[in-house]
């Protein structure tokens, strides 16, 4: 790039606000001093939180943007009277080719119609997919859809697969990810006529993709393939569920080593373990959820992220910029032969 890797900021969205966004750069300019980012919102309140930071006076920059996008807006409301908002300043700062990737804390439904808007789908990609990095057992699996569709036909799952694949290959460094398909059981005959549809066009296609077949919920957290592809509306309430689950976990065991003199001296000899496994179980670490299918990175940060996991979210998005993942999922994609094609549509008439 002739210019700085620049990340846009939508410093409005999300429930913490602005100062938790000013705090996560503090933290992310030192991981990436060579970055760049430009916050869009209110002015005054802006300049006033980085003012105060001396290290971010080289790296930071400030547009205003009077208006925000609120957790309640519709979609379509903020693509007609949205224009002079934060979230909408942010994608066309990128659109403009100012920065190279997009991070909001906002509205995810406002989020993605601005984005499609603004930045256009790529060709040959049916609908653009939220993937998110899960951990496992044996290391981190992609997952996607955790929210942009509710729904998903047979070949808007194959799609999900293309672009799942490819971001495993860039983001996890893996040669052959392995692909699988998340259902109510492992057995052919299991699921909608969608997952069923989408099986057996991964299966007949011609493309370079190692797939597995059908995955259960619980083979997420035991790492059995490196992609998991489902619908947004089972995606998010898996995601949500293991979120809770993780704070859950981690409260009981606090209340355990609180417990009792001796369970408070088996703390103190178990720290080391112990920081180890908080590490692990909060769902701060791996905030941020990537847009697949755009002509522009986007990376949308959890609504209530607070500045470890905004800053989790800039971390993301800067590898993301780095990775020059479009031209892997436009070559992916191409490879479904017409005869595929022609398989997605004789599925859709059984």
């Amino acid at each position: 790039m002739s210019r700085a890797l620049t990340v846009s900021i939508d410093a409005m969205g999300g429930d913490a606000g602005p100062g938790a966004v000013v705090s996560a750069l503090l933290k992310t300019s030192l991981r990436h001093p060579e970055a760049r980012f430009v916050l869009h919102g209110d002015e005054a309140e802006l300049n006033a939180l980085v003012s105060r930071q001396a290290r971010l006076k080289d790296c930071v920059s400030v547009r205003h943007a009077p208006g925000r996008v609120s957790m309640e807006d519709k979609p379509s409301h903020v693509l007609r009277r949205g224009k002079d908002t934060s979230m909408w300043h942010a994608v066309h700062c990128v659109k403009a080719g100012e920065a190279d990737v997009v991070v909001s804390a906002g509205n995810t439904g406002a989020l993605m119609a601005v984005s499609m808007f603004g930045l256009g789908i790529i060709e040959g990609i049916s609908r653009p997919a939220i993937a998110t990095i899960w951990p496992t057992l044996k290391g981190q699996t992609i997952v996607l859809d955790v929210g942009a569709n509710v729904s998903a036909s047979e070949e808007q799952l194959v799609d999900f697969a293309v672009m799942g694949e490819a971001f495993a290959r860039v983001i996890l460094g893996l040669e052959r990810p392995l692909v699988g398909i998340l259902n109510v059981g492992a057995e052919d005959q299991k699921g909608n006529d969608a997952v069923k549809g989408a099986a057996q066009i991964l299966r007949a296609a011609n493309l370079p993709m190692a797939f597995h077949g059908f995955v259960e919920g619980d083979d997420i957290a035991k790492g059995t393939v490196d992609v998991v592809v489902t619908d947004g509306f089972t995606g998010n309430i898996a995601l949500k569920t293991a979120e809770g689950t993780a704070r859950l976990v981690g409260s009981y065991l606090r209340q355990a080593l609180r417990r009792s003199l001796l369970s408070r001296l088996g703390a103190v000899i178990a720290a080391g373990a112990l920081d180890t496994l908080r590490r692990k179980l909060d769902p701060r670490a791996v905030n941020g959820g990537v847009f697949l299918g755009l002509n522009g990175v986007v990376v949308k940060s959890h609504g209530g992220a607070d500045a470890v996991g905004f800053a989790s979210a800039l971390d993301l998005a800067i590898d993301m910029a780095r990775a020059d993942l479009k031209p892997r999922i436009t070559e992916a994609r191409g490879r479904i032969t017409a005869e595929s094609i022609q398989m997605i549509d004789k599925v859709g008439e059984l």
